[in-house]
């Protein structure tokens, strides 16, 4: 069973930059899709961003400008760089795979998260 693991998150005040990396435990065989979400108490989990296999990005409208996601397809990794952090940032960040087996199976992988506070 492939695992995801995150690292990277911590403590950052405003105005401040963190950067979050997410590796797969093992080899997939193609990851359509890597993307980064978030999640506060009693809300639900929102999409942050992503990055195709093509390198098309997408990000949320808080966030554009001042985050920056990146993938590395042969280390199968992807990292968000975060800049000018805001307390609203303030969350449970995830990394999710979306991809497929050899038998065009498809198979979304997620994270263990990873918290990211924001506060002076």
């Amino acid at each position: 069973q492939v695992q995801l693991v995150e690292s990277g998150g911590g403590l950052a005040q405003p105005g401040g930059s963190l950067r979050l990396s997410c590796a797969a435990s093992e080899s997939i065989f193609r990851i359509l899709i890597m993307g980064w979400y978030r999640q506060v108490p009693g809300k639900q989990r929102e999409l942050v961003a992503m990055v195709g296999d093509s390198g098309r990005t997408t990000y949320d409208d808080s966030v554009k400008g001042r985050f920056t996601i990146s993938r590395d397809n042969a280390k199968n990794t992807v990292t968000l760089q975060m800049n000018n952090l805001k307390p609203e940032d303030t969350a449970v960040y995830y990394c999710k795979y979306n991809t497929t087996t050899k038998g065009d199976e498809i198979r979304d992988y997620w994270g263990q998260g990873t918290q990211v506070t924001v506060s002076s």
